[in-house]
């Protein structure tokens, strides 16, 4: 089985910052893509930024300029560091990692359990 593990969640003011992490564990033959979730009360879950396993990266527009995500291939770790964060930032962040377990298993897409990020003064 695969786990992945969040921290980095809070409470923070307009225009701070929060770093989060992700860390993959269990039976990990390879990780393809990582990602950031995001999901609002009422709202559905959304994009919020992706990262293949050569480093290619990808944004929500909505978070273009302020949010950078990495990681880390030895650690099994994705990072999503937030700056200027805003109000509408605020929901549950999901980390989100496509992982084969075998040399010859398929592919298989696995979620963490959340973390909250509030942003608000």
């Amino acid at each position: 089985q695969v786990q992945l593990v969040e921290s980095g969640g809070g409470l923070v003011e307009p225009g701070g910052s929060l770093r989060l992490s992700c860390a993959a564990s269990g039976t990990i033959f390879s990780i393809n893509a990582m990602g950031w979730y995001r999901q609002a009360p009422g709202k559905q879950r959304e994009l919020v930024a992706t990262i293949t396993s050569g480093g290619t990266t990808n944004y929500a527009d909505s978070v273009k300029g302020r949010f950078t995500i990495s990681r880390d291939n030895a650690k099994n770790t994705v990072y999503l560091q937030m700056n200027s964060l805003k109000p509408e930032d605020t929901a549950v962040y999901y980390c989100n990692a496509g992982v084969r377990t075998s040399i010859r298993g398929p592919r298989n897409d696995y979620w963490g359990q959340g973390t909250q990020v509030t942003v608000s003064s």
